[in-house]
């Protein structure tokens, strides 16, 4: 019997985060993809908080100078077809629509504005095919700029998912705090968490996790961070944190100025403004759901749509 043939097709995923729009770009055979380029474009879209007055006029230029670049990437790489996903700032935003019909027009770009829930579908994909959880029930938590992502899920079985209103560049904005963040902020920013994920709470008693999960930038710094100041190695998919090495950074960054965050190495400086947030709800859920084991994922969001591509290729050839 002769071997069946899948098509080969290049696909770009645009993740138009509230921070950062990130590109991938990979190829697709087979019912697997393997990426060719990836990048990412800082935006900083909920600069000057969050309102249904619209992203403001500089960061909306800046957005679009963002899929600019992403759109040069694409022609170069000859890429077969795009996709586009928005999430918190563009789905909130009053100027939102408008942001996704300009990109349509100018790049040809066709932005899907996506809902919580959608977007944890799709970042729970993303973050299994990082990480073989052999049965265990992972917290998996994808910190953004305007929301963060629960799910708890092992290999099989999505147990529970929820999209918080708790992005760092939103709480950032909400809290305004001093540089350092003092005390009194801190136990602020925890009684917030604490009344808004009542859900979490239930969600964990019914379905305990043994681990927590990261995925998306803050844990993408712990992991730099650690390798230089603990000498950790770095692996493609997914890498242990240690939870004395996130103690020491947390310690470290806590009483930190921005300038001081500015000099750390493994810290971009897109995340010195917000680092010192990210640390201290990673804390709050290790703490409160009693984790003592982290792990990092590098995938999310773009490679839970790529797995979706893949399957959908198989099984409509």
């Amino acid at each position: 019997m002769d071997q069946i043939q899948f098509m080969k097709k290049r696909v770009a995923v645009i993740d138009c985060g509230t921070n950062t729009f990130n590109l991938l770009i990979a190829d697709i055979e087979d019912g697997t993809w393997k990426a060719v380029f990836n990048t990412k474009q800082a935006v900083k879209l909920g600069q000057g908080g969050f309102s249904k007055e619209g992203i403001r006029k500089e960061r909306y230029l800046v957005g679009m100078d963002a899929l600019n670049i992403h759109h040069e990437s694409i022609l170069n790489y000859q890429v077969d077809e795009t996709y586009a996903f928005a999430t918190s700032a563009l789905r909130e935003a009053g100027n939102g629509r408008q942001f996704v019909s300009e990109a349509k027009e100018r790049f040809g770009i066709e932005i899907q504005l996506i809902d919580g829930d959608r977007e944890a579908a799709l970042i729970m994909k993303g973050v299994r095919q990082s990480l073989d959880l052999e049965g265990e029930v992972a917290l998996i938590m994808d910190i953004g700029g305007g929301s963060t992502e629960y799910i708890l899920a092992n290999n099989e079985t999505l147990f529970w998912k929820e999209s918080f209103p708790l992005g760092v560049s939103r709480l950032y904005e909400q809290l305004q705090a001093q540089d350092p963040i003092t005390p009194e902020e801190q136990n602020t920013l925890e009684e917030h968490l604490t009344k808004v994920l009542g859900s979490l709470d239930d969600a964990v008693k019914e379905h305990p996790p043994t681990l927590l999960l990261g995925s998306s930038g803050s844990f993408d710094s712990i992991v730099d961070m650690a390798h230089f100041k603990y000498e950790t190695d770095r692996k493609a998919l997914a890498n242990p944190i240690a939870t004395t090495h996130f103690d020491g950074l947390f310690d470290a960054l806590i009483g930190s100025t921005k300038n001081e965050r500015l000099l750390v190495p493994g810290l971009q400086p897109l995340r010195a403004d917000f680092m010192v947030i990210a640390m201290i709800m990673i804390k709050f859920t290790l703490k409160r759901y009693q984790l003592t084991r982290i792990h990092q994922s590098n995938y999310a969001l773009k490679e839970g749509v790529l797995f979706e591509l893949a399957k959908k290729m198989t099984e409509t050839e």
